[in-house]
């Protein structure tokens, strides 16, 4: 730094001393320069705090919106960005309908309807980056810009002003040990950053019809976006509808059981202990059996020991009633104690 600088740089943290302690007053400024300085001042609080609460909408979730703060960075130029870089709340949404409602088969009716509904999830998600993008193209990035330029370049005028200011102020106060074409040539250079500042402040509060169109930008997209998300979600309505009137339509199917499996534990010629089995024919309803029996309406399994299981449709031989709420009765050549309440008695017992 020169000898000059270095004079000037002490003139003027000498006089904000004297003001910030010694309570000197300094050149005071024109309302009109304090009212235009005031509105640039909440024109930049403004931007900077709309790109922040603009990042928060389009994602909520705080590690997206630092995904998206870097792509904002990184992306500087126009049109290059084919999506957002972080996967959307309804996409993976989609993906996860999608899988669950393949693995149940789309022939079912819940399977089908998991994998329509995840289909128009996924779209949706198309839908959002695109509005992701449109809005990040054409209104953040604008504001960011004006961040950036405009205002930055504001701010240096004024620091600028504010520092001729006080070398002016610190000279005038020294008027007579200062040479008078120093403290004219002061005077001219802090009315010049005036002038500037005062210009370019201006320039820009007239021009703000600038940030309208970008706002107007934000709505278009918002409102493009709406208008598909309707589109999808009743085209996805409509298959619902058809899905459900179709399933209300078609004739309940009753389930048949299969036969059950009866084990023969007579042969001694198994070699590894096992036994072999025969399915037996389904019993015939017309023909009640003679001896005293029951059949199982649920499926028992045993939990203390002498308790007899059985399967839902079983038909159990009565052997003895315990008491008016258990029957001993026997299955597949096994006995043992059952509740009344899980059978429906075919034969009663003889009193």
């Amino acid at each position: 730094m020169s000898v000059a600088g270095f004079k000037k740089q002490f003139y003027k943290a000498s006089q904000l001393v004297s003001e910030k302690v010694g309570g000197a007053e300094g050149t005071k400024l024109d309302d009109d320069f304090r009212d235009l300085e005031r509105k640039v001042d909440v024109t930049s609080k403004a931007v900077v705090e709309v790109i922040s609460k603009t990042s928060e909408y389009l994602q909520p979730n705080p590690a997206s919106r630092a995904k998206l703060s870097m792509l904002n960075t990184m992306s500087k130029i126009r049109g290059q960005v084919k999506n957002p870089g972080y996967p959307q709340a309804e996409g993976l949404l989609g993906e996860c309908m999608g899988k669950y409602g393949r693995d149940l088969g789309e022939d079912t009716n819940f399977g089908g309807a998991l994998v329509d509904v995840g289909e128009s999830m996924k779209r949706m998600a198309e839908v959002k980056d695109s509005l992701d993008i449109d809005v990040k193209q054409n209104f953040i990035d604008p504001l960011q810009g004006l961040c950036d330029k405009d205002l930055r370049e504001i701010q240096h005028h004024l620091k600028k002003l504010e520092g001729r200011r006080l070398d002016y102020d610190y000279k005038k106060k020294r008027q007579g040990k200062i040479p008078d074409e120093e403290l004219r040539q002061a005077l001219e250079k802090f009315h010049e950053s005036k002038e500037v500042a005062e210009t370019s402040m201006y320039n820009l509060l007239e021009t703000d019809i600038e940030q309208v169109s970008q706002l107007s930008s934000l709505v278009e997209s918002q409102l493009q976006y709406h208008r598909q998300a309707v589109q999808v979600l009743e085209e996805l309505s409509d298959k619902l509808r058809d899905r459900m009137s179709d399933a209300q339509s078609r004739p309940r199917r009753e389930y048949t059981p299969k036969p059950k499996p009866i084990y023969d534990f007579g042969e001694d010629n198994q070699s590894n202990g096992g036994f072999s089995t025969s399915m037996a024919p389904p019993p015939s309803r017309n023909s009640a059996p003679e001896q005293p029996s029951c059949k199982a309406l649920y499926d028992f399994d045993p939990e203390n020991e002498g308790e007899l299981g059985f399967r839902e449709g079983d038909i159990i031989t009565l052997t003895n009633q315990i008491d008016e709420n258990w029957y001993e009765g026997m299955l597949n050549n096994q006995s043992g104690f059952f509740p009344l309440n899980y059978v429906d008695v075919l034969v009663p017992l003889p009193h």
